[in-house]
């Protein structure tokens, strides 16, 4: 890896579906980046270090500026690296459309296809993580199990529907933003496997979504990470009023910092701590709620 303070740094663990989404938009790019794995549960303390308390995965670092929620952080390797897009045309920007209805009720409807088969026995921190941080009880979750199923299939008919005219990537014939999202729920739902045993129509589609690849991911440890944040400037470093970011559906305690900037699609706050230093910290709208402290 190149300089880690202006290299990209992914915060995130093998299974988990939105990091296999900013894994694949790095390696749309042909990047290198330092790949720091996490906890699949909490606690996650150098994460929250980071962050300043965000531990959802993935975490995307680029110096001193850190990227929570994956819009936010395909939204940065856009602005920064921006060829080849993730949003070629003629789609465009319909590409993000795309990949915010893979993150609505579809995705619930993956997690129960990957999840439904989870074992009791060596899982009891994973549905006690999960539970505690979003209510979702192991037993009320498998009772959903037979529904979530259903509304996966009907998605699966979407997307089979989409791409029925020969099209090879969901916006033309390079691959963008939207492919890399609903690819994640095929990934998920066949929890790595064959995608042929959740979607074998669309089979040859995931396959070439797949063969975007990971780019070039260079193993990195969480305190080469904090200090490469120490040894850069953010894009920020003053911010005005003192404000709290809580995630929508979520029991996770909220980050606090100043109020930096913000535009149409996120905002920024910016944050102090002895191990990191200044850092700047973006989120998108969606999902957030932004309070004043």
């Amino acid at each position: 890896m190149r300089d880690p303070t202006t290299q990209p740094i992914l915060h995130h663990y093998d299974a988990s579906p939105w990091a296999e989404v900013a894994r694949l938009a790095l390696g749309l790019k042909g990047l290198e980046w330092g790949s720091v794995i996490i906890p699949t549960v909490c606690p996650k303390p150098e994460l929250a270090t980071l962050t300043g308390g965000y531990v959802r995965t993935p975490v995307l670092q680029i110096g001193a500026d850190v990227f929570c929620d994956t819009l936010a952080i395909l939204e940065a390797l856009e602005v920064r690296w921006p060829e080849p897009s993730l949003y070629p045309p003629p789609l465009g920007a319909g590409h993000r459309a795309l990949a915010l209805k893979a993150g609505g009720p579809v995705f619930l409807a993956a997690v129960g296809v990957a999840l439904a088969d989870l074992p009791d026995e060596g899982f009891e921190e994973f549905w006690a993580d999960r539970e505690r941080r979003f209510g979702l009880r192991r037993e009320a979750f498998r009772a959903m199990v037979p529904s979530l199923r259903s509304a996966f299939a009907q998605h699966l008919e979407w997307l089979e529907r989409e791409l029925a005219d020969g099209r090879p990537f969901l916006g033309g014939d390079a691959p963008g933003h939207g492919d890399l999202a609903h690819f994640m729920l095929v990934w998920f739902a066949a929890r790595g496997g064959p995608f042929d045993a959740v979607a074998p129509a669309l089979t040859p589609w995931a396959r070439r979504v797949a063969e975007v690849g990971h780019g070039h991911p260079t193993p990195l440890t969480a305190e080469a990470a904090l200090a490469a944040a120490r040894a850069a400037t953010p894009s920020f470093t003053t911010g005005g009023r003192p404000v709290a970011v809580r995630q929508e559906g979520s029991q996770d305690p909220p980050v606090e910092g100043r109020l930096a900037a913000e535009d149409a699609t996120g905002f920024w706050i910016v944050r102090h701590h002895p191990q990191t230093g200044c850092v700047a910290v973006r989120f998108p709208w969606e999902g957030q709620i932004l309070e004043d402290a």
